[in-house]
């Protein structure tokens, strides 16, 4: 990912939230999302974390999704496993091997790891059968992800790399 995919990546992120999460998430939060807003947060922050590894995939010079992964947050600690922080796909383009591609990627990139863990909202079914098919298990972990005053429950998932 370079700065100049940063509007591209948060109008991907946007859209994949408002897709993804109508019914799991309060519209007004939704609706509140702004593109603008997440494009400068990620310009600011650009670069400032060489631990995190942002990935885009693209298809005649577009982007059409992102990935990042980065060493595990246990709270403010970092552990010696992986986590996936974020996968998103544009909406236009689900179904058509991108996700798996970015997932495989960051997957092969942190082979070295024991494990790569990961967050998904408990009630995003698509999201946890694709990670599923792709090795990944609950492994009984829950927490709330606070979205305009409403609790939505998050689950954690891990898989066992080579390490």
């Amino acid at each position: 990912m370079t700065l100049a995919d940063c509007e591209r990546v948060s109008g991907i992120r946007i859209r994949g939230w408002r897709h993804a999460y109508r019914g799991l998430v309060p519209q007004a939060y939704l609706d509140g999302l702004s593109v603008t807003a997440d494009a400068e947060r990620r310009r600011a922050g650009f670069g400032q974390r060489p631990d995190v590894v942002n990935l885009v995939a693209e298809r005649d010079g577009t982007v059409l999704g992102w990935a990042a992964y980065g060493p595990y947050r246990d709270g403010e600690r970092h552990t010696g496993d992986a986590e996936l922080y974020a996968l998103y796909v544009d909406p236009a383009h689900l179904g058509g091997g991108i996700g798996r591609t970015l997932l495989t990627a960051s997957l092969g990139r942190c082979a070295a790891r024991p494990r790569m863990l990961l967050w998904v909202l408990k009630g995003n079914a698509p999201a946890r059968r694709f990670y599923e098919r792709a090795g990944f298990r609950p492994d009984g972990a829950e927490e709330p992800f606070e979205a305009a005053g409403v609790s939505v429950p998050e689950v954690r998932y891990v898989r066992t790399l080579a390490g």
